[in-house]
């Protein structure tokens, strides 16, 4: 199977072959009485087995849950915030596409404090300021208040996506980061979906206001947890915070092809999760289901299959590559949002385990390709590409409700399946654009 359309698996062959080298070099060294100074030192990055690996891997696990929890927290509530503030399905839509789009707003910019000041100190920070909002939510006397403090809440977030990734690739080896980030993308579908389910039985039999507290307070324990759980950076080194090197830095981001084809990828496949999960909720509450809150939260259960697929994305790949890893998941979330345009409860559940599946893998490989991608500014690569994301998210919630006012049901999917082309066409391009590097390079050889 040739290389990915991302042009990833070039790097993660490289630094394999780079792997066994030193190995050979060490074993050389070891046989022949060479001096210890011929030999290329070990790698004291983190890898499966090793000391720190398993707490980070928790740590991060639990930020994830905490994020994905507090950032989606009020999409499962959506039709109880309608009826509560009399307001329409693309007015409640507000509350998680203002969180989403205020996260990818702020994530470049913090990516720069990230650099200045540790990944694991804005994580902290971003984590503790949202949380301290979260607990504020359930309070808001409006929903242009509710609105407002799910931004300044997407905004907080912002600073903790971007330097996980950042973490990782600097703290992992290469070999293990595709399945440490699957990890860390696996703990944002068990928060997405734990978010979701208790918020709809807590909803059901309290209201969504309670619902909302409940979930400030579990992003609490997580994010204590995180901060004594995740070990010391050793491998972070402290960049500038002067505009120019961070505008070079993103210019440079930005030229490369490769990142831009990744950032795009992204952003499409979060417009259709963002679409089918911010209106699936009204489908089940209108006739012929009429389904209560506490089921309809139960939906989300989904994610589950989300947390199986982002977490095995590195086997995914090593079997198929990341281009055929891409294309199978922009098919099986095209399969699935077919299948849930029939009015059957069941094949609802199984487009929705399908476009789950789909989306996480999807994303999964792309985010990982991006951290193998970037050599200098990791942060700022990350946080375009959450950026890119989260606008994706955002852009989402909102055209999915519209299009779901204009057309109903069919009009959300027909709006993922064009993401999901541009996904596949996006992928396409990029692999010819490697066949046609490849047979440069052969030319000139």
């Amino acid at each position: 199977m040739p290389s990915a359309s991302t042009g990833a698996s070039t790097i993660v062959d490289a630094s394999a072959a780079t792997a066994v080298r030193t190995e050979a070099a060490a074993a050389q060294a070891t046989s022949t009485g060479a001096a210890p100074l011929d030999v290329v030192p070990a790698d004291s990055r983190m890898a499966p087995g090793g000391p720190g690996y398993r707490r980070m891997s928790f740590a991060l696990f639990l930020a994830g849950v905490a994020t994905f929890a507090l950032l989606y927290s009020t999409q499962a509530l959506l039709p109880l915030i309608s009826g509560d503030f009399g307001v329409t399905a693309s007015t409640a839509s507000w509350t998680v596409s203002a969180a989403t789009g205020a996260l990818a707003l702020f994530v470049l910019p913090l990516s720069a404090l990230s650099e200045r000041f540790g990944r694991r100190t804005l994580m902290t920070v971003s984590l503790a300021i949202a949380v301290a909002v979260g607990l504020l939510v359930p309070f808001a006397p409006s929903v242009g208040w509710l609105v407002a403090l799910r931004a300044v809440q997407g905004a907080a977030l912002a600073g903790l996506p971007v330097s996980a990734m950042a973490y990782l690739a600097e703290e992992v080896r290469p070999k293990a980061l595709i399945t440490a980030i699957g990890l860390f993308v696996a703990g944002n579908s068990v928060g997405g979906m734990s978010g979701r389910v208790i918020t709809g039985w807590v909803a059901q039999e309290w209201g969504w206001r309670v619902a909302l507290g409940v979930i400030g307070l579990i992003a609490v324990g997580c994010a204590v947890a995180f901060r004594l759980l995740l070990p010391a950076p050793k491998h972070f080194k402290a960049g500038s915070l002067r505009p120019a090197v961070l505008v070079r830095t993103v210019r440079g981001h930005l030229a490369n092809p490769l990142l831009c084809r990744l950032y795009a990828i992204g952003a499409l496949f979060m417009t259709v999760f963002g679409a089918v999960y911010t209106v699936i909720g009204y489908r089940l509450t209108d006739a012929p289901f009429s389904l209560p809150q506490g089921i309809i939260g139960s939906i989300f259960l989904v994610y589950l299959v989300g947390t199986v697929s982002a977490s095995t994305a590195g086997k995914l790949v090593a079997r198929l590559g990341r281009r055929g890893a891409l294309y199978l998941a922009g098919g099986t979330t095209t399969a699935g949002l077919l299948v849930s345009l029939a009015d059957s409860l069941p094949l609802i559940l199984l487009g929705l385990v399908l476009i789950t599946a789909g989306f996480f893998a999807g994303h999964a490989v792309a985010s990982s390709s991006v951290s193998h991608t970037a050599k200098e500014g990791r942060a700022q690569a990350s946080a375009l590409y959450q950026s890119a994301y989260y606008l994706g998210s955002s852009a989402g919630g909102t055209l999915g409700a519209v299009a779901f006012h204009a057309g109903g049901w069919a009009g959300t999917v027909a709006l993922g399946l064009l993401a999901v082309l541009g996904v596949v066409t996006i992928t396409v391009v990029g692999s010819h654009a490697a066949r046609t590097q490849r047979r440069l390079v052969a030319v000139h050889r």
